[in-house]
């Protein structure tokens, strides 16, 4: 992503869910930090995606870069303006078309930008942002709050590549869709590299802060990942151990939601996210006080539909 993302300008509208809405909420608190990570190791286990991000080999000097720039985006989608998603959404769509080749160990051809491998990326995003939300954070939502997520879940697609018809609308939805893709998925040489950088990144990437911070986050993360993919991957912890990060985990999420303290980790882990962040802890009023569509606005701001690869 560009940085003429996080140069100041008007907030034009509410985006596609406003500050009331459930995801507003979700992506926009501190367990989102933990969502982050979770969900880039799990994505991990896709060998396609794999190797489409070993292949972008600033992600293996700078693994907190990549986390950086999928915070941004993911956060801007859920709590940015229209024109902003849109924007982003364009952008790393041409990053993503660069992305191509074969994968060594099915011998298939493989996109960034095709649908599956799409969708793969939007599930495990929305469903790592849920899962660390209702475990570290306030807990479960509500049975309509949940309906009203998995139904913004389904339009923030229509950004990306995604069949429509494939996107998960329930809880239900997404634990059959994990069941229908588990035979694909696997340990690669490149997704245990990958899994490696972003649980424990070098502090000489990341710097002692990051370094402090990842060591605290790690077991946090692995606690959330099912055992099968644990065992696979070689990162397995004990049971207790899951058990016992979770309080500990609990108090430090209720000190970061405070403003001052969600303000500076925001500036630290992804400091070009630190404007969205200011304006949605702020609540500043829009330009048109309004939310709208993935349709709209495209039409509005003249962008064409995600292309399918």
């Amino acid at each position: 992503m560009s940085k003429e993302h996080t140069s100041p300008r008007p907030r034009e509208d509410w985006g596609f869910f406003g500050p009331r809405s459930p995801t507003w909420r979700i992506w926009s608190a501190p367990t989102a930090l933990l969502a982050f990570r979770r969900s880039i190791v799990v994505e991990s286990f896709d060998p396609f995606l794999a190797i489409a991000v070993h292949e972008q080999n600033g992600v293996r000097s700078d693994p907190h870069g990549r986390l950086e720039r999928t915070l941004r985006y993911f956060l801007t989608v859920a709590c940015g303006d229209a024109r902003s998603a849109i924007e982003a959404s364009q952008i790393l769509l041409r990053v993503h078309a660069k992305a191509h080749g074969t994968e060594p160990i099915t011998g298939r051809r493989y996109s960034a930008n095709d649908p599956a491998a799409q969708l793969w990326i939007h599930v495990t995003g929305w469903h790592s942002n849920l899962l660390c939300y209702e475990r570290f954070g306030p807990g479960p939502l509500s049975a309509e709050e949940e309906r009203r997520y998995w139904a913004d879940c389904v339009e923030a697609a229509a950004l990306q590549t995604c069949n429509p018809s494939e996107v998960p609308r329930s809880r239900a939805e997404v634990r059959e869709y994990y069941a229908a893709v588990r035979s694909r998925l696997c340990m690669s040489e490149h997704a245990r590299r990958l899994i490696h950088y972003f649980l424990s990144p070098p502090r000489a990437v990341t710097g002692t802060g990051g370094w402090l911070a990842s060591r605290f986050l790690r077991p946090a993360v692995v606690s959330t990942i099912p055992r099968w993919m644990r065992e696979l991957g070689g990162f397995d912890q004990a049971r207790a151990v899951d058990r016992a990060i979770v309080p500990a985990v609990r108090a430090a999420v209720r000190a970061a939601a405070r403003p001052s303290v969600m303000r500076g980790l925001v500036r630290d882990l992804a400091p070009s996210a630190a404007p969205l962040m200011e304006e949605i802890l702020s609540l500043a009023p829009p330009l048109a006080d309004e939310v709208t569509t993935v349709a709209r606005a495209r039409e509005r701001h003249g962008a064409r539909p995600a292309a399918v690869a």
